[in-house]
């Protein structure tokens, strides 16, 4: 029996996959757990609309991506630390501080966990930070660091 399968199944295939199997494992296994469905015309047709219209939202996900890069790129990011009189700073600044001066100055909402900082930022001058914005999109900010 021929089988599309809706999740990864270890050892028989992947998502999406048309797969041949018995008849009896399709039966008891395979359709009553949700794992697929009988590859009948109607079930093939949903199969390709879905992967159509997933290819679309990730197509149109990249192409914000790509406007954002465009935006974040331009723009220079300023974020205020304490500082002692002979210039030493107290603390460092955060990921989550980065991302709400991104939110603050250009209105594009960046997950701390998206921006990239090699090393902690603990004194007052700019910085290059990579933020990433979609899967294989990355785009390089300039974050100014002043005494506050």
């Amino acid at each position: 029996m021929k089988i599309v399968l809706l999740e990864n199944v270890k050892k028989l295939g992947k998502k999406d996959e048309i797969i041949e199997v018995s008849d009896g494992y399709a039966r008891n296994v395979i359709i009553p757990k949700k794992l697929g469905l009988p590859a009948t015309a109607e079930n093939l047709n949903n199969v390709r609309l879905k992967n159509k219209n997933e290819e679309k939202k990730e197509e149109n996900l990249r192409n914000i991506a790509e406007k954002n890069k465009e935006i974040i790129e331009k723009a220079k990011f300023v974020v205020s630390i304490k500082a002692g009189a002979n210039g030493k700073t107290f603390g460092s600044i955060t990921s989550k501080e980065i991302a709400e001066a991104i939110k603050n100055e250009s209105n594009i909402e960046v997950d701390k966990k998206d921006i990239l900082l090699d090393e902690s930022i603990k004194n007052v001058g700019t910085y290059d930070v990579k933020v990433k914005l979609h899967k294989d999109i990355q785009a390089t900010i300039k974050i100014e660091v002043k005494e506050s």
